[in-house]
């Protein structure tokens, strides 16, 4: 079975290769877009960011928060990149492929877990003044 495949382009530096960087992550967040669990996740901090202006919590709990979230939507992406590659390098079923798809999986809960963990603590903060 042969693939076509197209040669890289040279690389870029300074500006250009910072434009170039931008595109490729806009383009990232156009795929990842068509999953259902950015949606969700996306509506979810949606709902974080009106649940701590609600609570006026402290700038470092906004910053957690922030930070939380950020690294939520990047594993997803990972998540998304290693369901891809296994789906087009593996398409029959595989026990690596399952692991690999279960371990990316439970990353993202992971980091589902963490910003609802820190949403109990600003709660709890909230709720004892």
């Amino acid at each position: 079975m042969t693939h076509q495949t197209e040669h890289a382009q040279p690389k870029q530096a300074g500006l250009a290769h910072l434009f170039s960087a931008a595109g490729y992550s806009i383009g990232g967040l156009t795929r990842l877009a068509k999953e259902a669990a950015f949606r969700q996740e996306a509506m979810a901090g949606a709902g974080l960011v009106a649940a701590y202006a609600i609570m006026d919590v402290t700038a470092a709990i906004r910053l957690s928060a922030a930070v939380l979230f950020l690294l939520l939507i990047a594993m997803e992406a990972v998540n998304t990149a290693i369901e891809e590659i296994i789906d087009r390098i593996s398409p029959e079923v595989s026990d690596t492929g399952k692991h690999a798809k279960d371990l990316g999986s439970l990353a993202v809960f992971c980091l589902i877990v963490a910003n609802s963990l820190l949403l109990f603590y600003a709660l709890s903060i909230h709720l004892s003044m």
